[in-house]
Parts: structure tokens; sequence; C-alpha cells
């Protein structure tokens, strides 16, 4: 009953948030400059002189001739309802154009996550216990000389070294496992140094805690000691970042998708922005949404699994 009513407590929560993400888009959406209806009756050229009795009719169609509340409410209890609307492109539901993506883009983002976070904690790991000085400093310095390297940048070096030197993967298209590759090691490499400078920073924090010393004392392996015990105490702020950087993936597929041609999500978010298509850049930041609330709704289910002190206080905040 306690584990049941911390996540009735924490679903409360991941709906308001849900909530709020859907009702900012909204609102950014609508202020944006410009006029969607135009934009497609006009095919992107602004200057063209157009029907305007056709523009009234793409309005009265989506809804863009009601005043901010009305399509506020309309909206929104269509989106209750599961609907998220109609692209005005392409005239299909925004549910099935994001279900279509869908597979492509979590397959993405599962195997950047899977090997950014095991090179991530390896790397903080390392770098944690050797003791020759100027290795260490290398190796800690990697995850910030990791972050800073710009996705796009890496992805057209990866491209060009793999695809046009070595011809060993393919450059675009989602074509078997060998398309996946290079994807992967491009949005795994700043997850990788995400995860390995949040967990060096602090295995170097438990290192110094008194059951460390206590275990040195009685004669217990230095390895055992920092690969099994200070790793279980420090990982939970690695752990904790794993919503945040589940996010960034999700914000790097939409540019790694695009330069390596691959369909999925991001694609069509790039499409959609493009071309205005408010209902599907909403539904996408959405499901953005729904993706985070559940990272962290499983992260946080996981925290009792690593430090059993934990559990305790589950109970007394459950009370």
């Amino acid at each position: 009953m306690t584990t049941l009513w911390f996540v009735l407590r924490r679903l409360a929560q991941a709906v308001v948030v849900v909530w709020a993400a859907w009702t900012f888009s909204f609102i950014i959406l609508f202020l944006l400059p410009g006029d969607p209806a135009l934009n497609l009756v006009a095919g992107g050229d602004m200057g063209q002189i157009v029907d305007e009795d056709e523009l009234a009719r793409v309005r009265a169609q989506h809804g863009l001739d009601q005043p901010f509340i009305v399509q506020y409410a309309t909206r929104l209890l269509a989106a209750l309802r599961g609907d998220l609307g109609v692209s005005m492109i392409t005239g299909r539901p925004v549910t099935d154009i994001i279900g279509e993506g869908l597979p492509s883009t979590l397959m993405v983002i599962g195997g950047a996550l899977l090997i950014g976070s095991i090179v991530g904690a390896l790397l903080a790991l390392v770098a944690t216990f050797v003791r020759t000085g100027w290795l260490r400093g290398i190796l800690l310095a990697l995850p910030p000389f990791g972050i800073s390297l710009p996705t796009f940048w890496v992805g057209l070096m990866l491209i060009q070294f793999f695809s046009f030197q070595l011809r060993v993967l393919p450059p675009t298209g989602n074509a078997g496992f060998a398309s996946l590759v290079m994807p992967w090691l491009t949005l795994a490499l700043p997850t990788a140094a995400t995860v390995g400078q949040v967990l060096a920073k602090s295995l170097a924090t438990v290192q110094g805690e008194a059951f460390v010393t206590t275990a040195r004392a009685i004669g217990m392996r230095r390895a055992v000691i920092h690969f099994r015990d200070i790793f279980r105490n420090a990982a939970i702020p690695a752990v904790t970042i794993a919503g945040v950087v589940v996010a960034s993936l999700l914000g790097g597929a939409i540019v790694i998708e695009n330069v390596f041609s691959r369909t999925g999500i991001g694609r069509a978010t790039v499409q959609a922005v493009l071309g205005r298509d408010i209902a599907v850049v909403q539904g996408v930041v959405v499901f953005g949404a729904v993706l985070f609330v559940l990272v962290s709704l499983v992260v946080d289910l996981i925290y009792p699994l690593i430090d059993p002190r934990l559990r305790s206080t589950l109970k007394g905040g459950a009370r």
C-alpha cells in the first residue's frame, strides 16, 4: 500500500506536468507571429496572393478562426480523449504520425542511452580508481570535452570517417543494424559525458566517507570497495540525471534523424516546424513530457533498490 500510494501521488504530479507542458506549448504556438492557415494556403510563400474564401475555409476547418480560450478548451478536451488533432499539412491524425515514427526514434534513443550510460559509468569508475595523477586528470577531462562537442558536428564527422573514408557504414537511411551505429554513437557521446561527469564527482565525494575508511581498515580489497560499495552509494545522483538525459536524447534525436536522414519523430518535428503544423508540434511536446515523467517515475522507484535507507523515507513520506 505504501508503494501504491507513492506511485499514485507521482502519477498525479505527472498529470500536472503534462498539462503544463501542453498549456505552455499551446500559448507559445498561439503567440507566434504569422498565420498557419495562410502559410498552408500560400504554400509557404507569404507574398503570394491567395483566395480569401479558401483561407477562411482552412481557418474554420482547423478552428483557427475561434478566440484563444475557445481554441484552448476545444483542443484540451480533445486531448483528454486521446485526440491530439490532425496535421494541417498531411491531413493525418497526429497520433498516427507519432506512432509511425515512434519505433525508430525509441530505437535510436534506447541504444544511445544504454551505450552512453555504460561508457560513462566505466569512465567515472576507472578515472576515480587509478592512482596515476596524469592519467586520472586526462580521464576526468574527457566528460567536459564530450559535452562541449556539438551533436550535429559529431554526426557529420562520423559520416565523413565511417561512410566516406572507411566505407563500412551507410551514411543515411533506416536499413538494418548498420544504419543505427552512427546515430547511437553520436547521441551516446553527450550521454556518456553527462553520466561520467556526475558519477565521477559523486564517487569522489563518497570516497571520503567513514564507511570507506572502515572497510579499508578491516582489510577489504580496494577494488571491491570501489566498484561495489562506493559505486552503489554514489549511483543515485547519476540515476537522478536519467530524466534530464532522456529529455536531451529526444531533443538530440530531432537533429540526428535529420543529419542521418532517418524517418522518425524528430524528422516529423522539423517538417512540422517548417510548415507551422501546430498540432504536430504540440503533439511532440506532449509526447516528450509524457516520456520525461515516465522516466522520472521509474527513477523514483529504483532509488530504494539502490539505497535501502530510502525505503524508510518512502514509508515515512507515505504516512
